[in-house]
């Protein structure tokens, strides 16, 4: 199996006791779709990731938003700037900005002038069925015209955007990818196979050929356990192999979702899975997914 250099393109940190993360706060209306929150309500930080990848040769990462307070885009940022990097963590950032608002122009704007910020992410993940596992209440976000105008800004900018969105949304980022075809899109977490039983996987795939069919649309097979409460080594080499089978190794990277992952699988189950679905690759495709395209995608040259 891979045992190569990792660069970790996905995952979050926090300072609980700030209170920027109103999202893992336990107040009503929280998503349930990632199931209870509690073991998530505690400082992440980046002690506790060093912690958590000992031992799996991980030479970089990147610091993805963590859906802080949105008012204040710009203080996550400047806090990720005050973090230790001398161990690789937290090289690049994929940062937030109120898209769909009169501000976000400035946000991205300012966002892109620091130099380790490489995208802007924004999140359409709505369940027409259930509400519990919607992120935002708008299940036409991705086709409103403010939204989009704003996703304009990013690519003026110069840097990419990152999508959370369910299949139910795949229709709108493929709209978004042709309006903006030199607009690098990368889709999170597997394009979220949210919906288990034989018809919702069946949308699900079929979500990933559409994406798949723009060359601007990259994906992150993150998080494989997310939406798989009884996952098991071969679901999770299922979901890695028909994502691949969309996308193939050029456009696809491996990363974890930490700490969020955790709520399902241990670090060293993540990577081990990802290792035994991808060992019958030639070595350097190996590289590619656990290394290389991340190096490419995320600019760390």
């Amino acid at each position: 199996m891979y045992d190569g250099p990792v660069i970790d393109p996905h995952h979050h940190l926090w300072d609980y006791g700030m209170g920027k993360h109103r999202w893992l706060m336990p107040v009503d209306g929280a998503v349930e779709a990632l199931g209870g929150l509690d073991s998530l309500r505690r400082d992440y930080l980046v002690e506790d990731y060093l912690r958590d990848c000992a031992g799996h040769n991980i030479v970089g990462t990147v610091h993805i938003e963590a859906l802080w307070q949105e008012d204040d885009a710009l203080g996550e940022t400047l806090w990720l700037e005050g973090l230790d990097k001398s161990q690789g963590v937290a090289l690049r950032y994929v940062a937030r900005a109120p898209l769909g608002s009169p501000e976000a122009r400035d946000v991205i704007a300012r966002q892109a002038t620091v130099k380790r910020v490489v995208g802007i992410r924004g999140i359409l993940s709505h369940h027409p069925s259930a509400p519990q596992k919607s992120f935002i209440q708008r299940p036409d976000l991705g086709f409103d015209k403010d939204w989009r105008r704003d996703v304009g800004y990013v690519g003026e900018a110069g840097l990419h955007l990152e999508l959370m969105a369910y299949p139910y949304q795949a229709q709108a980022v493929f709209e978004l990818a042709h309006v903006f075809p030199k607009l690098q899109i990368i889709v999170n977490h597997c394009a979220s196979p949210i919906d288990r039983d034989e018809a919702g996987m069946a949308r699900w795939r079929d979500a990933l050929t559409l994406l798949a069919s723009r060359p601007n649309i990259a994906l992150k097979i993150s998080n494989p356990g997310a939406y798989d409460p009884q996952w098991t080594p071969d679901s999770i080499k299922a979901v890695v192999h028909d994502c691949l089978n969309a996308f193939g190794v050029g456009r696809s990277m491996f990363g974890t979702d930490f700490p969020v992952a955790a709520l399902q699988m241990t670090f060293a189950e993540i990577y081990t899975n990802f290792k035994e679905a991808v060992a019958h690759l030639p070595a350097a495709d190996q590289r590619a997914l656990f290394h290389d395209n991340a190096r490419r995608f995320y600019r760390f040259d």
